[in-house]
């Protein structure tokens, strides 16, 4: 422990980095380890004993989380991120992408480049293949250009490889609209780099953002990862086009099972980069994409100027249980909610949420909207 810089130990960063470089350590365990350790510290000097208490810790973890090699890792970080003025995000801070911290699998650790909020009020995902056709391009165009005249605060989420990313960060930029391209390795490099003036172009109205430190190379399985960023940060994802198999499909997937929208462009059953979007759509995995005015009235956001609702009586009060009448009092203050906001609102998960939002759609009390978007009758 004695060749870490003890100015560094005083920070709390070091230690929340340090938490992600304990061998054998996922981010189940971590969370574990930040509810009954208490804080970040504690982690690494708190009781054993305590730690040992712990389900599914192990005495090799505990090794493991008390050998002085995570908080060297961390401290080499820290120093690279400080050198490099990257921005740093914990999953309670409130620069984290909110969307995210209701996914069970969402990084501890964020690390951005840019001038971005990743909490803008509407977020999409646009994925597609490598392999694009000028059918797709075309639609990402124009679809970019249509949606950034009717919401031009939306932020455009993808993940800067060639195809479909790279056509959708660039027509975010000609359209002044915020980019994000999530990465599958560290803010060391750019990859691919021929996309290095695209990325450094996005920074001024956006960001570079990954869970990976320096020095991790763009693997395969890193891809794999990358893709439940992309779907959790955002409201909908949007499949342009893609093979059968793909990581567009894998996003969809991840996107659907953390409750998000899902729309895909649909092609000619004879076009191979069409299939997997067809597929989707068949398999009603994916809403018909048809143009903008289709997928802004589908996530209800055509009109952003709704009137205020007048307050339900407090009568009401006596029908409902405690969990709906915690809904309705947050409901009462916000024009409309999406369910994700509700869940982070009342710190209950979205599986469980549902069931209590539908029991007071069946008492006529609230009323689902497309998109995902509730607001009190």
């Amino acid at each position: 422990m004695n060749l870490l810089n003890l100015n560094k130990l005083s920070n709390k960063s070091l230690y929340q980095i340090a938490l992600t470089c304990i061998k054998g350590v996922g981010v189940t365990h971590a969370r574990n380890l930040m509810e009954i350790m208490g804080d970040e510290e504690s982690i690494f000097k708190g009781d054993v004993a305590q730690l040992s208490s712990i389900p599914g810790i192990s005495r090799r973890l505990i090794t493991e989380i008390r050998s002085p090699e995570a908080l060297r890792n961390a401290e080499k970080e820290l120093n690279f991120i400080e050198k490099n003025k990257i921005d740093f995000h914990f999953f309670t801070d409130n620069t984290y992408p909110y969307r995210l911290t209701n996914c069970i699998d969402a990084p501890m650790v964020l690390y951005s480049k840019g001038k971005v909020d990743f909490n803008c009020e509407r977020v999409i995902s646009i994925v597609g293949t490598r392999n694009s056709t000028k059918y797709g391009q075309d639609f990402c165009n124009e679809f970019i250009k249509e949606i950034s005249i009717k919401i031009p605060t939306l932020q455009i989420v993808s993940g800067l490889a060639y195809g479909v990313d790279i056509c959708a960060h660039r027509a975010a930029i000609k359209n002044n609209m915020s980019t994000v391209a999530v990465l599958a390795h560290g803010l060391d490099r750019i990859y691919p780099h021929l996309h290095r003036q695209t990325a450094i172009e996005m920074m001024e109205n956006g960001a570079l953002l990954t869970e990976f430190k320096s020095n991790t190379n763009p693997d395969k399985h890193n891809f794999v990862r990358r893709n439940r960023i992309v779907a959790g940060m955002s409201d909908a994802v949007i499949v342009v086009e893609s093979p059968l198999k793909g990581g567009s499909l894998i996003t969809a997937d991840i996107a659907n099972s953390y409750f998000r929208d899902v729309f895909a462009l649909p092609g000619s059953i004879k076009y191979k980069m069409s299939s997997g979007c067809n597929k989707l759509i068949s398999d009603n995995k994916a809403v018909l994409l048809q143009n903008t005015d289709h997928f802004v009235e589908s996530m209800g956001w055509e009109d952003e100027k709704v009137e205020k609702k007048r307050p339900i009586q407090q009568e009401l009060f006596l029908e409902l249980s405690d969990d709906e009448e915690k809904i309705f009092n947050v409901l009462q203050k916000s024009e409309t909610m999406h369910v994700n906001t509700l869940s982070i609102e009342l710190n209950v998960s979205v599986t469980e949420l549902f069931m209590t939002l539908l029991e007071l759609e069946m008492k006529n009390i609230i009323e689902a909207l497309p998109g995902g978007m509730y607001q009190l009758v």
